[in-house]
């Protein structure tokens, strides 16, 4: 155990963590040069279009140092703050942390929520300036920004670059010198902290472990302590770029088990592997529980996948622990999901991948937050969905969960982001310089101001240059309607939305607009109506598309024309009451981005 070091790598998004992460790679020869592709750890297609990192991946490589062998367990990990769960999922397995610094950018918002995991958790930081090959590099400045921020010396802090290689091998000493070996009993009983998982169709699941006392031998027969289910190892192993068996894992390895699991719910991240025979006396204290700051309805497009989806989500479910879900129904879509989303980005992600890994297509209805509702006979309901909302004139009045949101920003952006704040009805409780330009901003909030657009148009003002915490201080009461979408005198319950008066008729007007440019026109003429109860507050028509029926009519009496367009009028008049309209995917998408 004196030999091995795990650490894993944090940074603000498009640091340069998975380019850096490959040159460690190259330079412990961990990679063949057949292997080689840039961001290599980055293995979803996914990834690769967006550039950015999804999940964190763990491997290990050897590198020998003054004739000492030395094993690293690197876990290379996102850098958005939507996938903030896997990052703090990959501390938890680690003794050491590389913070990576853009020279050219200095420290950013993730950098900031990031390190204080880290340091949360006591990891040892090894500050790292990188991309010290470009010409808008400032290493001397963004130095002193390290300094300030952790308080470390100037000669700690190891200048490199991913794309030349400039300080790979200092990287690597530094980790070797500054990070502690893990600490634990090799001949204690087996205890291993479960930080990940991922199905493979033809294995079942495969869990990743840190084992931190103990060991685990091929063919023990292994328990999880929360779930109290008993498997054998089939197999352990350690992770390279490709899982490597072996006959025996020990304390202070990173590694994996195959044991036939092919329930999803049976492997639960964060919690304790033992064995049967000897097992330990208590669990791994877990991680924090995941916040879903996003509910969506997730429905597939034909009712009769239903099941599929199901099964989709599950398997989804072991690859991304943040992702929360439960079934409902509706009226305009069938069965679904109710879903809880870390981010908007977070929703999208989901989506794409249930479209590509598992050939789902779905619709996603308008994110939300869950409501109380209070009737005028004093009974109280959890509103989760607006259908669920009754009608109004039982209503007595309704509360919705308020957030304390926590902006840290650079003190050129404070005008922006409280008049954004202040937008979205938040409060500004106080202001306070953490330096000379870095400030940081409590509000008080509704969640359902915040679900929607908030981080993005705060990234954007604030470019990229804000990181922003929460945390539920309970519900309020508010001055909240429901707000219905009609389309041809028919509700559209997936369009329905809950939200503050004094915003409803700009956001019918908006949406209404949008739907008339996106519902494909039909032979008879279609209104789009938005209304609060029976009061419409908003319309828009979708005119319907003609035939010229006069065509044939050349020369002769007016009233021949007059009697077949009349003619014409009754037929569509006959289709407005029968005809359906179909409403496409693009419209459900297109509520979620009205502002843009």
């Amino acid at each position: 155990m004196e030999n091995i070091r795990n650490f894993c790598i944090i940074a603000h998004i498009d640091h340069g963590k998975s380019t850096l992460a490959d040159r460690l790679l190259d330079t412990t020869h961990t990679i063949t040069s057949r292997e080689k592709q840039a961001q290599v750890l980055d293995d979803m297609d996914i990834e690769r279009e967006r550039g950015i990192t999804i999940k964190s991946h763990a491997i290990q490589m050897d590198y020998a140092l003054n004739g000492q062998k030395y094993v690293l367990n690197l876990i290379d990990t996102p850098g958005h703050v939507d996938f903030s769960y896997e990052v703090s999922r990959s501390i938890a397995a680690c003794e050491g942390a590389l913070l990576i610094v853009d020279a050219s950018q200095g420290i950013q918002a993730q950098t900031i929520s990031n390190l204080y995991l880290a340091l949360n958790n006591d990891l040892v930081i090894i500050p790292v300036l990188n991309k010290m090959d470009l010409p808008g590099a400032m290493p001397e400045e963004v130095k002193d920004q390290i300094c300030d921020l952790i308080m470390c010396e100037r000669d700690e802090i190891i200048p490199a670059s991913g794309k030349t290689g400039l300080g790979v091998d200092e990287i690597l000493k530094a980790i070797i010198e500054r990070v502690p070996a893990p600490k634990g009993n090799p001949a204690a009983p087996l205890k291993a902290l479960i930080f990940d998982s991922v199905f493979n169709s033809f294995r079942g699941i495969i869990a990743y472990f840190r084992i931190l006392d103990g060991s685990l031998k091929k063919g023990d027969k292994v328990k999880f302590i929360n779930t109290g289910k008993e498997y054998f190892a089939d197999e352990v192993g350690i992770l390279r770029l490709k899982p490597e068996p072996r006959s025996e894992v020990f304390a202070g390895d990173v590694g994996y088990i195959i044991s036939g699991i092919k329930e999803a719910k049976e492997v639960k991240v964060g919690d304790t592997l033992t064995t049967v025979a000897n097992p330990c006396t208590e669990g791994i204290q877990g991680f924090e529980d995941v916040k879903p700051m996003v509910f969506a309805g997730i429905y597939p497009i034909e009712t009769d996948d239903f099941e599929d989806l199901r099964d989709s989500m599950g398997k989804l479910q072991l690859n991304d622990a943040s992702l929360v879900f439960e079934p409902e129904s509706s009226a305009a879509l069938g069965f679904g999901f109710r879903c809880g989303f870390l981010g908007m980005l977070h929703m999208e992600i989901i989506q794409e991948r249930l479209e590509r890994e598992f050939g789902m297509t779905v619709i996603t209805t308008v994110p939300n937050v869950s409501f109380h509702c209070f009737t005028k006979k004093g009974v109280e309901m959890v509103v989760n969905n607006p259908s669920d909302l009754p009608d109004p004139s039982v209503i007595d009045y309704i509360e919705e969960p308020y957030i304390n949101a926590q902006v840290i920003t650079s003190s050129d952006f404070i005008g922006p982001v409280i008049s954004l704040c202040i937008n979205k009805r938040g409060v500004l409780k106080s202001q306070n310089f953490l330096t000379t330009n870095r400030v940081e901003l409590i509000f008080e909030m509704p969640m359902a101001e915040v679900v929607f657009d908030f981080y993005d148009k705060l990234k954007t003002i604030s470019k990229g240059y804000a990181s922003f915490d929460y945390h539920p201080i309970g519900y309020r009461e508010s001055d909240l309607i429901k707000l219905d979408i009609l389309l041809n005198a028919e509700q559209v319950d997936a369009l329905s939305s809950i939200l503050h008066r004094s915003k409803a008729y700009e956001y019918g007007k908006k949406i209404c607009e949008k739907l008339r440019e996106l519902i494909p026109r039909q032979m008879f003429e279609i209104p789009i109506q938005a209304a609060i109860g029976a009061k419409v507050i908003a319309r828009e028509s979708i005119k319907a598309m003609r035939k010229d029926v006069t065509a044939k009519c050349y020369g002769g009496d007016i009233s021949r024309k007059r009697k077949l367009l009349e003619k014409q009028k009754e037929g569509k008049k006959r289709m407005k009451q029968v005809g359906r309209v179909e409403i496409p995917q693009s419209a459900f998408m297109a509520v979620l981005k009205l502002d843009s």
